[in-house]
């Protein structure tokens, strides 16, 4: 963790509680207007403005996702010994936004060629990945990650994972809309981090 979200994670421990569900749980409803997609990219606060943004996207959950502990905490995510990746859950509306234009919306926001993290955050639990909850999103997963090695307009090899979607956790309530509910400091941690500089030179965007 870099010191700027340390300082914002402990400006907000009293606020923080635990809590689990499975994926499933996410989704507002079980029927065929509502799907789940789940993405590693990184600070999962940084995810979620793209995605709100997005017609179609009903709801946006930052947790944790592929680790060994059940209803882990931040502070054992951040340790890096969870095995708990960052995520965002993304609820949507398949009917007005395609899982593929979901896809391109994660690539231009991570950097897909740091084996390391993300950005300023290193370590196993900032690596950039997409998880799969059924067959159909990890073939246009794979497809899409191979259409970007291809056609790539900067060096790298794309160390993106694809992996399949395990429990899903939802991070302690301080952490959710956090770019909203603390824009000063959420501004001040991504330009720190130097996250739109290196995607700018990634995507030219």
């Amino acid at each position: 963790m870099t010191y700027n979200r340390l300082g914002s994670a402990l400006a907000g421990l009293l606020l923080v509680f635990s809590a689990s569900t499975s994926s499933a749980d996410t989704a507002t409803a079980a029927d065929s207007n509502t799907a789940v997609a789940t993405f590693a990219g990184g600070c999962f606060w940084c995810m979620e403005p793209p995605y709100d943004r997005i017609d179609g996207v009903l709801a946006t959950v930052s947790g944790y996702m592929g680790g060994h502990l059940d209803n882990p905490t931040y502070k054992q995510v951040s340790s890096g010994r969870s095995g708990h990746l960052e995520v965002l859950q993304v609820t949507y509306n398949p009917d007005k936004v395609t899982y593929d234009t979901l896809l391109e919306v994660f690539w231009k926001n991570i950097d897909p060629t740091d084996p390391h993290g993300q950005f300023c955050d290193k370590g196993n639990q900032y690596r950039s990945a997409i998880f799969t909850h059924n067959k159909e999103q990890r073939e246009k997963a794979e497809a899409s990650k191979r259409r970007l090695q291809q056609n790539k307009a900067f060096k790298g090899d794309i160390v993106t994972e694809i992996i399949d979607a395990t429990r899903f956790y939802p991070a302690e309530d301080y952490h959710q809309d956090y770019y909203m509910k603390n824009p000063l400091r959420y501004k001040y941690y991504r330009f720190g981090c130097g996250r739109d500089a290196r995607l700018k030179t990634l995507w030219g965007e």
